[in-house]
């Protein structure tokens, strides 16, 4: 993904009508437990009518894992592809979540499942005892529910069959941040239909979730 900027690469202009889609990698599948790998970040730059995902916009950091930390899974590696010696060579933890805060730049987070993100991230702020973002979180799993509950789509790779959005490569921080943001722009639509393009509104109607059945 030679289109996807590093850490330190300077991104576009802070803009009151940017989101960013969030995706990140783990250890496992515990965000109370496990251990932050990686961090992928794109920003979606929000027009009523079309919104647009702006590659330049993007930003992407490994966090670097201690010598003496957990045990490396073999399975969990060969998911995500972040192998044992690209974990020890990535980037000061610290650095990594101040540089990812700075990229927010107070944005909104869009995440599918943005729980699980969300937890990792907040979990290593506090680990170098930084506040949690200011950021709102939209989680596009309850909101693709309820805008097109006639899918009955378990999990994002239903959704992305659905609405045959092709993913790089799934379980790689970059390319599933750039497929959720493409699952969100093909939601656009029925947002528009339901007067819900801001994130205020788009977070109010994902809550509605649990009135389906």
């Amino acid at each position: 993904m030679s289109w996807w900027h590093r850490l330190g690469i300077r991104r576009v202009a802070s803009d009151p009508r940017r989101w960013v889609v969030v995706d990140v990698e783990a250890s496992g599948l515990d965000a109370a437990r496990d251990r932050l790998l990686a961090i992928a970040a794109v920003g979606v730059h929000v027009d009523a009518e079309r919104p647009q995902v702006a590659l330049a916009d993007s930003f992407e950091v490994v966090l670097r894992q201690p010598e003496d930390g957990a045990p490396h899974d073999a399975a969990n590696i060969l998911l995500h592809g972040i192998g044992a010696a690209a974990q020890r060579a990535g980037v000061e933890p610290r650095r990594a979540i101040d540089a990812f805060s700075g990229f927010v730049d107070g944005a909104p987070l869009v995440a599918f499942h943005a729980a699980f993100d969300r937890t990792l991230i907040e979990r290593q702020l506090a680990a170098q005892q930084r506040a949690p973002l200011a950021s709102r979180w939209l989680d596009l799993d309850p909101l693709a529910t309820v805008l097109l509950p006639q899918v009955r789509a378990q999990g994002l790779d239903e959704w992305l069959d659905h609405f045959g959005i092709q993913c790089i490569r799934r379980h790689n921080a970059c390319a599933d941040a750039l497929a959720t943001a493409e699952l969100l722009l093909r939601l656009w639509p029925r947002l528009r239909q339901e007067r819900a393009t801001t994130v205020g509104a788009a977070i109010a109607l994902a809550a509605q979730r649990r009135w389906i059945g």
